[in-house]
């Protein structure tokens, strides 16, 4: 069994801080593991530390002398991570000037870790089973079989056991993988490490940057304890530093708030979904649109004589209250709808304006000397953007800078579904 006093070198030797009981399990297993030539599998979340692992297991190993190199297989275009891990020949791609080893042959006697391994394409997870299997690889255009003696950890964020059942990753490889696995514990579960970690942070932004002496009252202490961290001790890090950096002296929960993303006064817990409230902006759309409704009035009685009612308007508003258009439904398509500010609220009231029947000074021209009816303007444009587009209703549907929902509602209205 691994004691403690060897958990303990290992930490000061990789600056692992923290003495939650999850970690130091996670500690004391990569350690047992790191003398046995097994494939290890590192499973946490994104941020939680699982990097600090495969370093633990190759210093401790038989290969410590040996090359250690870490791939990140999501930061590798699929058409080139082959040639990345197992090499190409000269000629087989375009750009491929000359012999290329791969990392397996670069690392050969030593460890590869691969991080994001869930990333990786199929067709790369057959070469890297029979890696696993034999020790065997051929470079990309290449028919000559090499021999490498490897060791492998991988790492994910990614729950395996799904990814399998999704077919996104081979069954085979994920036992062959985790003949030894490690859980890396989310900082949430870590408990006062929080705070060890914070202080961390904090000193060494001091030291570094020479800025003025900061620290952290206990009620703060007790709010970062409380926090979810979803992005884990990355997340944690970026908090502590910009409150090292704008902050002097002790910095309580009340200062320390301002720096916590998604917070309030009872509870600190992530929010999974947008806390936008888009009632008053709609509200205030509502109200653009029955002004212009009256300027279209009053346009229609100077156009005919009077002749025409507001009878179409006024229903398309009242169906839009009733059932409210998807572009109204901001949060459904942009990752930050708070910069978006009143200029695409006007966009935005603009474009329904048009899908209401906007009249201009040729939406409506005399005929057979009588005027026509917005129906008949309406249904005429839209017929014509169809032609035009070749029957394709996303893109007629940006054309007339109108949701595509609208337009599919105006062609059942006006039967143009032959169009």
């Amino acid at each position: 069994m691994v004691n403690e006093q060897e958990i303990k070198r290992v930490k000061q030797q990789f600056g692992v801080i923290g003495d939650s009981p999850a970690l130091l399990g996670a500690v004391g297993r990569a350690l047992r593991v790191a003398p046995i030539d097994l494939s290890v599998l590192i499973i946490g979340e994104s941020g939680s530390g699982k990097e600090v692992f495969p370093k633990i297991i190759h210093a401790n190993s038989p290969r410590k002398h040996k090359k250690y190199i870490a791939v990140n297989c999501g930061a590798i275009p699929e058409g080139t991570i082959d040639s990345e891990l197992f090499g190409h020949k000269k000629g087989s791609f375009t750009g491929a000037i000359d012999d290329h080893k791969g990392y397996f042959e670069e690392a050969d006697g030593g460890v590869i870790f691969l991080d994001e391994v869930a990333e990786m394409p199929l067709s790369t997870q057959a070469r890297l089973l029979r890696v696993l299997e034999n020790g065997e690889f051929m470079r990309v255009g290449e028919s000559t079989v090499r021999k490498t003696n490897i060791r492998v950890v991988a790492a994910t964020n990614k729950d395996m056991e799904q990814a399998v059942k999704d077919g996104h990753f081979r069954e085979d490889l994920y036992y062959r993988l985790s003949t030894v696995q490690i859980n890396v514990p989310p900082l949430r579960e870590r408990g006062r490490d929080i705070v060890l970690l914070a202080r961390k942070f904090m000193r060494d932004f001091m030291d570094q940057y020479r800025t003025t002496e900061v620290s952290l009252s206990e009620d703060a202490n007790r709010m970062l304890m409380a926090y979810h961290w979803p992005g884990n001790v990355r997340q944690l890090k970026s908090v502590v530093e910009q409150v090292a950096l704008f902050e002097s002296g002790t910095v309580d929960a009340g200062t320390l708030r301002q720096y916590m993303p998604n917070t309030n006064a009872t509870a600190l817990t992530v929010k999974t979904s947008p806390t936008y409230d888009y009632n008053a902006e709609r509200e205030q759309l509502f109200t653009m649109l029955l002004s212009m409704r009256a300027e279209i009035e009053a346009l229609k009685q100077r156009l005919d004589g009077g002749q025409a009612t507001s009878s179409h308007v006024t229903a398309n508003i009242a169906e839009l209250k009733r059932e409210p258009n998807p572009l109204l439904s901001l949060g459904e398509h942009h990752d930050n709808p708070l910069t978006m500010g009143a200029p695409y609220a006007a966009h935005l009231a603009t474009a329904e304006a048009q899908d209401l029947g906007h009249v201009d000074e040729v939406s409506v021209t005399d005929m057979d000397n009588g005027v026509k009816t917005l129906d008949q303007t309406e249904r005429e444009t839209i017929e014509s953007a169809l032609r035009r587009n070749n029957g394709k209703r996303k893109v007629t549907a940006q054309e007339l800078n109108i949701s595509e929902r609208t337009l599919y509602r105006k062609i059942k209205q006006y039967n143009l579904e032959r169009q």
